[in-house]
């Protein structure tokens, strides 16, 4: 069985899983949807759904047919109630079977969350105080601003001709984008290009995970934004801006940070990832998920006038991933990030659309791929070097023997807040500024007493930090101080915290 159906009365569960059943089979997963008492607050007394069923049909099939192109199932079928519903009662059900349960779960996943933006289904709301009215439950998925496609002609479309032009593309290269689930981590001066171009060329799936807010020092290298939407979340303000760009492409927002917390589910949801942070820390969370999730994953580094790009492949055995390179990460704090070395716009600009050109040869299975070394740009010279660098000798079938789980997270108490530094020192905290002395010059400190020692001295002699007192460590971004903290607590010194956020929190 893989049919998508509507039903007018409530259905067996148990039946439509048996019409799924294969002999070679090994896994099984199904998705309920059921009707709540409430929704934004309101109370909820029932539901109604109506459909366009020709045409919903049809696109349903299509969901289901993407699903078998993409996950390596043996059957699927979806079923939607129409009519009145009350409260409890079952309004969806996707059932898939698959070779394996990882590829049951993906697929699962992937025909519910398109049937719920795809598929035209409306319903009504029956509330306490009144009613919805008729609600497309497409736009409901993902509401979008008011504005963001006030000025695009009805049923107006991107138009892929141009890259459907090249051979090596073509309308069979096309489908596969449209089929294609990319996860970005960091939504600033890298994810931007990345996004952009992902999403102009169709990629059909982009999740952004992104816990920062825009500032305005963002903006000259992530014109994506502007100055109106400082102090709103990147990650929702770069979902507005792509889904104006390109109304086809589904993008989905997680205004958080990518730990070791959600690393596995959100990789399973995708075919690669592509990073696009700003600290070591993130970066080697990233590689050692994706090793351990055999996900490809595409990395970028700017420093200043210079970037690096590497490119991990799971499956190839001359794909290093970072740790085959560095295998101790590398600490943040060594090297500055942009808010503390400096940066030239275009810079990660550059950086980001080499990452977006490597992610589309990566889907399309496209010639000239960055396999087996490090890419490295001066772009004051223009400048580039390839730098040869093996996959660990020991390393197979995709998996880093320097990977054996992800790091634990943060200590919750690692971070502290305060509305200035008075107020820390009031609280009875002792000050270290681990900044370098060029940047301490440049932003004294002369309101509190604080201590100026830099991070390898500190590192080096944790003793001198004496086990009475409380200490609260300061730099820019709040990056070196939670990385020391870290460092000197795993050294045995308890009573040490980070400023978080740094000087720029406050």
């Amino acid at each position: 069985m893989n049919a998508f159906s509507f039903s007018g009365q409530p259905f067996d569960t148990a039946a439509l899983a048996r019409t799924l059943a294969h002999p070679a089979a090994g896994g099984f997963a199904s998705f309920e949807g059921w009707v709540r008492n409430h929704n934004d607050g309101r109370s909820v007394l029932r539901l109604e759904y109506e459909a366009f069923a020709e045409l919903a049909v049809k696109e349903g099939e299509r969901i289901l047919a993407e699903a078998h192109e993409r996950f390596p199932i043996v059957a699927a079928a979806c079923v939607h109630r129409l009519g009145a519903l009350r409260i409890g009662e079952l309004a969806v059900w996707v059932g898939v079977s698959a070779h394996h349960r990882d590829e049951a779960f993906r697929a699962c996943r992937y025909i519910i969350d398109e049937v719920k933006q795809r598929v035209p289904i409306w319903k009504k709301e029956h509330y306490a105080d009144g009613d919805s009215g008729w609600v497309n439950c497409e736009r409901c998925a993902h509401p979008a601003s008011a504005h963001e496609h006030e000025h695009a002609p009805e049923h107006a479309q991107v138009d892929y001709s141009r890259q459907v032009a090249l051979p090596e593309i073509g309308e069979a290269g096309q489908r596969k984008l449209a089929v294609s689930r990319v996860l970005v981590i960091g939504a600033g001066g890298l994810g931007v290009p990345v996004c952009s171009y992902l999403a102009g060329a169709g990629v059909g799936t982009l999740t952004i995970v992104d816990g920062d807010r825009l500032e305005a020092s963002n903006l000259h290298r992530q014109p994506l934004y502007a100055l109106a939407d400082v102090g709103k979340p990147k990650a929702q303000l770069a979902a507005m801006r792509l889904r104006a760009l390109n109304p086809q492409v589904r993008v989905h927002v997680r205004i958080e940070k990518f730990g070791a917390a959600n690393a596995a589910q959100l990789l399973a949801q995708h075919d690669l990832a592509v990073d696009c942070t700003d600290n070591f820390a993130a970066k080697f969370l990233l590689n050692d998920a994706c090793v351990l999730a055999a996900r490809p994953a595409i990395f970028a580094s700017v420093y200043q006038l210079e970037g690096q790009l590497q490119v991990y492949r799971p499956e190839d055995a001359s794909s290093p991933c970072l740790r085959c390179i560095w295998p101790q990460a590398t600490r943040d704090g060594i090297t500055g990030n942009c808010a503390e070395a400096g940066v030239l716009g275009p810079v990660p600009g550059v950086l980001g659309s080499l990452q977006a050109l490597e992610a589309l040869k990566l889907l399309l299975g496209l010639p000239g791929q960055l396999r087996d070394g490090i890419l490295l740009l001066d772009l004051s010279t223009l400048a580039l070097r390839r730098l040869k660098a093996p996959r660990h000798a020991a390393c197979t079938s995709g998996r880093c023997v320097r990977v054996s789980g992800l790091p634990a997270e943060t200590d919750p108490d690692l971070e502290l807040r305060f509305g200035s530094l008075a107020n820390a020192q009031r609280s009875g905290f002792t000050l270290i500024d681990i900044r370098e002395a060029v940047e301490a010059a440049a932003r004294p400190l002369p309101e509190v007493t604080c201590a100026r020692v830099g991070v390898s001295e500190l590192l080096a002699d944790p003793a001198q930090l004496r086990p009475d007192e409380r200490y609260l460590l300061v730099c820019a971004r709040g990056v070196r101080s939670r990385e020391a903290a870290t460092a000197l607590r795993t050294s045995g010194v308890k009573n040490v915290y980070s400023l978080a956020g740094g000087l720029g929190s406050l």
